[in-house]
């Protein structure tokens, strides 16, 4: 317990400390935001900072920080690590900056965000690239949670009825104004979550399971560990918990409810810090269930509802399992609200009209049920949708962490760019080496992962420096 514990330490000083240095990296000011000049009642109202964090913290916190944690596990200590300097180092930086440079630019999508320090070529990509992510992520979070509940009801109630309910509420959730659903029961969802972190928390220190330790060393736990290596799979694997693409495409919808920049930090480096801290959490207590069951379960979903269950009993278990059933619940249907406002700018389409909402909507529902169908038909389907969305996430990330150095560049902030050019770096090492060894990329051996992630970050580093001096050389005449 001794290594979960200075982990989880690390990772609440780095709010203060880390945090704190990004914030003066950035520099807010007292300028208005977009939530005051440019107010229209359905995406751009203002709301108190208690509930912005609340909301911020359950758009990003899906099944990515409890799932991918408790998968991240099974590859031993080097979990915690990616974890907490994920979490501090990369996943923070990546959603404070971002989410700052929204509301500096009137609460712009991601794609408008990196076109503008990646070029419009860039931008048209991300465009499209980060809707077909939202809708990947809306069907992958209905059936999880559909599954969840269907295991807490009656059997007349099964995982069909509960998809149905789920997709009806994220239609709702998408077209209407923010403070009608999102704003009213966001915080309600956000105190399951926590309260499900926390419990699961005090039951390890009751516990006190003899967890593995640092000085054990680093080695690969895994079951197929000569398949899946750390590197770069883990890296994966567990996303949410360390750095994830998505949380990017969610910082927006704050920024057009925040009233001061000042609030950036709590909200953005915040949430994700906490979002860390409950991937750590889950990742001691799958460490914890696999040491006294063994590594064959493969289901997360019976791996979590064992753990509560077991830990916090009947009562604690159902208040536990309802705040993991909401934390995918609110990421999916802030997806496709962020799919809806990213097409709406692209399109130049106002939003206050119910009937322009719903022709942005329409496609990309229908596009989100042709894929859980596909999950549902195919007992592999899910999986493969899940690596997909896991990808294309972690891809996500790195075209956000390359705008962001181009920005500090830009900005003539120095050589604070590196905050983001060596994660940048190091993510793209890790998409490109996994998208080559992957089954479902080229499939390529896994003894040339690191090879290829060496290649990659080379020519990424070399992409940048030519950039880099050209551009500096003009900045600085």
């Amino acid at each position: 317990m001794i290594t979960f514990t200075l982990c989880l330490l690390a990772l609440i000083a780095g709010y203060f400390l880390y945090g704190r240095f990004m914030e003066r990296v950035f520099g807010p000011d007292n300028r208005k935001t977009p939530a005051l000049t440019r107010a229209d009642g359905v995406d751009y109202i203002p709301l108190p900072i208690w509930k912005i964090f609340m909301i911020q913290f359950l758009n990003i916190a899906g099944l990515g920080p409890i799932f991918g944690a408790i998968m991240g596990a099974k590859f031993g200590t080097a979990s915690y690590l990616w974890i907490v300097l994920g979490s501090i180092f990369a996943g923070a930086v990546h959603d404070y900056l971002a989410g700052m440079l929204s509301l500096r630019h009137g609460g712009e999508s991601l794609p408008e965000i990196i076109g503008r320090y990646l070029g419009l070529t860039t931008k048209q990509v991300m465009r499209g690239f980060t809707v077909i992510l939202m809708i990947l992520v809306g069907a992958v979070f209905v059936a999880g949670p559909a599954g969840l509940l269907a295991k807490l009801t009656p059997e007349s109630l099964d995982t069909a009825f509960w998809i149905i309910v789920v997709f009806a509420y994220y239609i709702l959730a998408t077209l209407l104004p923010v403070d009608k659903i999102i704003g009213k029961i966001y915080p309600l969802f956000a105190i399951a979550l926590l309260f499900m972190a926390v419990g699961i928390l005090v039951m390890l220190y009751v516990n006190h399971p003899a967890l593995p330790e640092i000085w054990d060393g680093l080695q690969n736990t895994h079951p197929d560990a000569a398949l899946l290596p750390i590197f770069p799979i883990m890296f994966v694997s567990i996303a949410c918990g360390a750095i994830s693409g998505f949380h990017a495409t969610q910082s927006p919808l704050m920024a057009r409810c925040m009233t001061s920049e000042h609030y950036g930090r709590p909200v953005f480096y915040g949430a994700m810090i906490t979002e860390g801290i409950v991937a750590l959490i889950w990742a001691a207590a799958a460490t914890c269930f696999f040491h006294q069951n063994g590594m064959e379960e493969t289901n997360a979903s019976i791996i979590v509802d064992a753990i509560t269950k077991d830990w916090l009993g009947i009562v604690g278990g159902v208040l536990a399992i309802l705040g993991v059933i909401a934390a995918p619940i609110t990421s999916g249907d802030t997806a496709f609200r962020s799919a809806r406002l990213i097409v709406a700018d692209f399109l130049g389409m106002e939003q206050k009209s119910i009937r322009h909402r719903l022709y942005i909507c329409i496609p990309m529902f229908l596009a989100s049920i042709g894929l859980l169908l596909y999950s549902l038909r195919d007992k592999d389907g899910f999986d493969m949708i899940w690596r997909y969305f896991a990808w294309a996430n972690q891809t996500l990330s790195v075209f956000t962490l390359w705008a962001i150095t181009v920005y500090l560049v830009r900005e003539k902030k120095g050589h604070c760019y590196y905050v983001t050019y060596f994660p940048a770096l190091f993510m793209t090492a890790v998409c490109g080496s996994y998208i080559c060894i992957a089954p479902e990329g080229f499939g390529l051996s896994p003894d040339s992962a690191l090879s290829i992630a060496l290649i990659t970050a080379a020519l990424a580093a070399l992409w940048f420096n030519i950039w880099y001096f050209k551009t500096t050389k003009k900045l600085w005449k």
